[in-house]
């Protein structure tokens, strides 16, 4: 993962712009501590009638364990229904000498989830925002990145998320989100073609009203790693 800075440049103050979704729908944790869910052993009883859909014999020695690790690793994937982006972008720092340029963190490496098909999707995420007067540690990015990604996404949706909490927490001049992402749903299922990369990208303020800004954001994601 590599952090860029860009040197201190004189722009013109470009008023933020709303966070284009409802704040309700990416700033929380998903899960309401009142929200009703299933026990643990009815998740477990639930792969355990998956195994035998598929026609595998669940009393075989190999699959006794299975149902009890598939809950551990959806425990682990998904992790990102119980945690709070707002609280990850929360703290700020001021000490910036009047740096007025955008920062970019590129390859902050993920792994998601896509919601049609429960199969993994994964890549690389690349961010930038400007930031007014305040700066955010730049690992609370890769944490956004992680909390929004572990839960079922589709990656357009999952750009828009991204894009929309540093919109609506930082309340910045701009953010620039470009996600790169192989979805097993199409290169080992389907169509089958390995190696297929999705690019969707969300742009906000001084990003998405000046050109010459995406194409400076989009030339420092592809330059040389």
């Amino acid at each position: 993962m590599d952090a860029t800075i860009k040197p201190i440049r004189p722009n013109k103050q470009l008023e933020s712009r709303p966070a284009e979704l409802d704040p309700a729908e990416f700033l929380a944790a998903a899960v309401r501590a009142d929200q009703p869910r299933p026990a643990r052993a009815e998740a477990e009883a639930a792969v355990k009638t998956l195994l035998a859909y598929i026609g595998e014999n669940t009393e075989r020695e190999g699959l006794l364990d299975t149902p009890r690790r598939v809950v551990e690793a959806f425990d682990e994937l998904y992790q990102g229904y119980h945690q709070c982006p707002a609280e990850v972008l929360d703290r700020t720092f001021g000490e910036t000498a009047g740096y007025d340029d955008f920062v970019l963190v590129r390859d902050i490496e993920f792994t998601s989830q896509c919601e049609h098909h429960m199969m993994p999707f994964y890549g690389k995420a690349h961010i930038a925002y400007t930031p007014v007067e305040r700066v955010v540690g730049l690992s609370k990015l890769a944490r956004l990145t992680d909390i929004s990604a572990r839960r079922l996404q589709t990656q357009e949706h999952l750009t828009a998320q991204i894009a929309a909490a540093i919109d609506e927490v930082l309340k910045p001049r701009g953010v620039a989100v470009l996600i790169e992402a192989e979805h097993t749903c199409m290169s080992v299922r389907g169509v089958a073609k390995h190696g297929a990369s999705t690019f969707p990208s969300r742009f906000t303020g001084m990003f998405r009203d000046n050109p010459a800004e995406q194409a400076r954001f989009l030339s420092l994601v592809r330059g040389t790693r």
